[in-house]
């Protein structure tokens, strides 16, 4: 019987105690890291080919060939996810990450010691999803605070591309905590439009429209794809275009959309409330309440612990 998680690292499955990567990896020295994250429902993954596509477009942008073919990365995640989820509390979740690197450096010497052949770092693990971590925001709600970090133009890396250099984020988390230990950053790129927070992308609404910031300037999220769907399905108007500071603090309501707890309302930007101040609007709670169906499950009843 499985003891503990296996990790799928460099063609084979290691127990996660084992799983290791060499100091000198380019993922360490560059910061040169390509990830994707994807989550379960009922313990099953939830848009699998969704995801396995994004990593695989990604990895083609930042020219780190990718070890197997998307299909064959499916079916190892599929299994992956199969062995990790037995050990898995009832009602428990996964979250799934892959991520590569270019491969490991011969020296600390950045670009300078790379080999003529490198061999990428692939490595694709789970973690169960800390449900507690994001109960809060169905309960108070999310407060974004716009920090003085900006957005990293799409000119110099295209936010489509889902990677790990981050340090922006870092800073512009630490400068948001200076005004709320919860807070998020919500960074505005340098012309000043909205763009997204550290792991979410935010939608606005506006008259009954659910407005996203431009494409150029965002992750096409999953999660901000599978409600675009629901909004075609409940008839509810979706539109993207620039967006600004007086924007968020005008909606009538506005909500994140991310992979691990899928929406949730946001009750505050920079201190003032939006709309009521109450923790989702009627938008969002049709989107929810859709999105619940969808997936069998009560989400919001799922992160705050109160399944029945």
């Amino acid at each position: 019987m499985q003891e503990e998680p296996v990790v799928y690292i460099d063609g084979r499955y290691t127990p996660a105690s084992q799983a290791h990567i060499n100091i000198f990896d380019f993922g360490i020295v560059l910061g040169a890291t390509v990830t994707d994250l994807m989550r379960t429902f009922h313990k099953r993954p939830y848009r699998l080919e969704d995801h396995v596509r994004r990593f695989h477009e990604s990895c083609k942008y930042a020219r780190i060939p990718v070890p197997l073919g998307p299909r064959e990365d499916a079916q190892i995640t599929a299994e992956l996810v199969r062995r990790n989820a037995e050990l898995l509390p009832e009602g428990g979740e996964l979250c799934v990450v892959w991520f590569i690197t270019p491969g490991e450096n011969m020296v600390y010497a950045g670009l300078a010691a790379a080999p003529a052949n490198l061999e990428p770092t692939f490595c694709i693990h789970s973690f169960p999803i800390p449900f507690r971590l994001f109960a809060h925001l169905f309960t108070e709600g999310a407060h974004l605070v716009i920090p003085s970090t900006r957005h990293v133009p799409p000119e110099c890396v295209d936010p489509k591309i889902k990677n790990r250099s981050r340090l922006h984020w870092w800073l512009a988390e630490q400068e948001a905590h200076l005004v709320d230990p919860k807070a998020m950053p919500l960074l505005l790129d340098l012309a000043g439009n909205l763009t997204e927070t550290s792991g979410s992308n935010v939608l606005i609404v506006k008259d009954g429209v659910v407005l996203s910031p431009a494409p150029r300037n965002i992750l096409l999220g999953v999660s901000r794809k599978v409600v675009m769907e629901l909004c075609t399905a409940l008839g509810i108007p979706f539109a993207e275009r620039d967006l600004q500071l007086h924007d968020a603090l005008t909606a009538d309501e506005i909500f994140l959309t991310t992979t691990p707890y899928c929406m949730a309302p946001v009750t505050k930007v920079n201190g003032l409330p939006v709309g009521s101040g109450a923790p989702g609007g009627p938008v969002f709670e049709r989107i929810l309440k859709a999105w619940s169906e969808q997936a069998g499950l009560d989400i919001r009843a799922q992160m705050t612990g109160t399944v029945r």
